[in-house]
């Protein structure tokens, strides 16, 4: 049998001319870039808040799904939801769990880089996380005896002691602690000139930002999921609805947030244009400050009930939602793991006034103001004219959406505030941001409710679990420490020129999303 001969090296590189000669174009593009077509185009969302560079940082994630808006572009985290999966992962291609359950172990993916050509390591992932300083970071933190590094690609979180939940506030966007940001470019550019010119590992780069105006980011060809199919993503800051609407209708916007009400209507009449409500995970309700206050009318439990029995709850749905809504009586989403189905209140005005009487206001009170971002201010109109119908006097007051949670991180609020959360977790979860005493949106709490959470926490018995979990929330029910409203259908539009708008891919996450997902139609 004869071998084959070798080709010399000219005879080599002059076959390769002659096959490249007669390559098409197209297909030489592919051969050099490693896929067919390279991101086009340009895709605009108008965002109904003003975006905020606090936005950009996932150490400051506030508990609530507003960020992520911004975080599935700029950012990748080692876990995070995905089309199909609530904990898929992502830097991490892979995670391991100790029997005794005290050692999580990541193995991150190789290749990985920042935007700005640095590794990913597990040096970052270290960093990431003892910066993280947003919701949870106090239970995390406290619950967490070290992360170490195993070796550039691995690294180790070793707990004090077994946590059932880890990996319900690590790995989801209950909190943004395992989104990770490049250690050596932060060092060197601090905190606010992290702001100003945010680097990170996902499918998009940041090019400019005007505050009140846009974002402005570019595809980062080098994902490693894949490159994006859109070379531009702007978001437009567009607070005002009738102007989102306009917008989408003239095609200056490809998606519009949350339209409501008559204007939701016109999207579904309107040809080309296209409905589309998300949720799952979104609760809105109304938080009552001044129940901590003993000299307070709201410390009385008659005043808080009168207060939830004054509302009518589906007249909004109808009004705002168009009825997609569904009335709640918790502001634990009931798809949440180890909810619990509260009842809702029933709309009894006459109910109400006469709790008021007996609580000794039987020509009712002046409440002070109710707060409300401004995308919420009509619910919150509609709830305080509800309130004033039976003797509760409150006045509105509309805030920016940054300036709001920050007041609230803070504990500067005062009275009444519109609250609502989409982020993803457990029942667990939205109770330790917003139930526990020392809850990062808690303006107080109660022994018994922080006693129990502590004992649950603790509980390895899922059924034992979720037996105290479900005690919570029927004390935080009878005690009426909230005034639930809904669960929100999240209602939005897109139009004539989106193949993929990425709403709705990633079950209970309200925006579009993963980005590298969504898809312009061919010209």
């Amino acid at each position: 049998m004869k071998r084959p001969r070798c080709l010399s090296g000219v005879v080599v590189w002059s076959l390769l001319l002659a096959t490249l000669a007669v390559v098409p174009a197209a297909a030489l593009a592919q051969t050099q870039s490693g896929r067919a077509d390279a991101p086009a185009g340009q895709m605009t969302w108008a965002v109904h808040f003003s975006l905020a560079p606090t936005f950009f940082d996932p150490a400051e994630t506030p508990g609530i799904i507003t960020p992520f808006l911004v975080l599935y572009a700029l950012h990748d985290a080692l876990v995070k939801p995905m089309p199909g999966k609530p904990q898929a992962g992502s830097l991490a291609e892979s995670w391991t769990v100790s029997p005794d359950g005290l050692v999580y172990e990541f193995v991150l993916r190789q290749g990985v880089k920042f935007h700005n050509g640095d590794a990913l390591t597990a040096e970052d992932v270290k960093f990431s996380f003892e910066r993280y300083r947003g919701a949870g970071a106090t239970i995390m933190k406290a619950r967490v005896a070290a992360v170490e590094i195993v070796d550039p690609l691995r690294v180790r979180f070793r707990l004090k002691r077994p946590w059932a939940d880890f990996m319900t506030f690590f790995g989801t966007p209950a909190t943004g602690a395992a989104w990770i940001v490049p250690k050596k470019y932060l060092e060197k550019v601090g905190d606010e000139g992290f702001k100003k010119a945010p680097v990170g590992a996902g499918p998009y780069k940041f090019v400019s930002f005007a505050p009140g105006i846009e974002l402005l980011l570019e595809a980062n060809e080098q994902y490693w999921r894949k490159a994006p199919s859109v070379k531009r993503l702007v978001f437009k800051s567009v607070p005002d609805e009738a102007t989102r609407l306009a917008m989408l209708k003239r095609s200056e916007a490809d998606v519009a947030y949350s339209i409501r009400g008559a204007l939701a209507e016109e999207i579904r009449k309107t040809p080309g244009l296209t409905l589309k409500a998300t949720g799952g995970a979104f609760t809105e309700w109304i938080v009552i400050i001044d129940q901590w206050d003993p000299k307070s009318p709201w410390a009385d439990r008659r005043v808080r009930l009168a207060a939830n029995l004054a509302i009518d709850r589906q007249a909004i749905n109808d009004a705002e939602y168009l009825g997609l809504a569904k009335a709640t009586g918790s502001i634990i989403p009931s798809a949440f793991d180890f909810a619990w189905p509260a009842p809702p209140y029933p709309y009894d005005p006459q109910r109400a006034k006469q709790l008021l009487a007996a609580a000794g206001y039987p020509n009712g009170f002046d409440a002070g103001v109710i707060s409300a971002d401004f995308v919420y201010v009509s619910i919150a109109e509609t709830v305080a004219n509800y309130l004033q119908a039976v003797g509760i006097r409150i006045k509105v007051q509309p805030l920016e959406r940054a300036a709001m949670i920050k007041g609230n991180q803070e504990k500067k609020l005062k009275n009444l505030y519109r609250a609502g959360s989409a982020a993803f977790g457990n029942a667990a979860t939205r109770i330790e941001a917003f139930v526990l005493t020392d809850g990062m949106y808690a303006y107080g709490g109660y022994p018994d409710i922080d006693g129990l959470f502590r004992e649950q926490a603790a509980e390895p018995d899922r059924k034992k679990r979720e037996a105290i979990l479900h005690r919570i929330q029927q004390l935080m029910h009878d005690k009426a420490i909230f005034a639930p409203l809904f669960e929100p259908a999240f209602i939005n539009g897109y139009g004539p020129r989106v193949a993929e708008s990425g709403l709705g891919l990633i079950s209970y996450h309200g925006y579009s999303a993963p980005y590298e997902d969504v898809k312009l139609k061919a010209r």
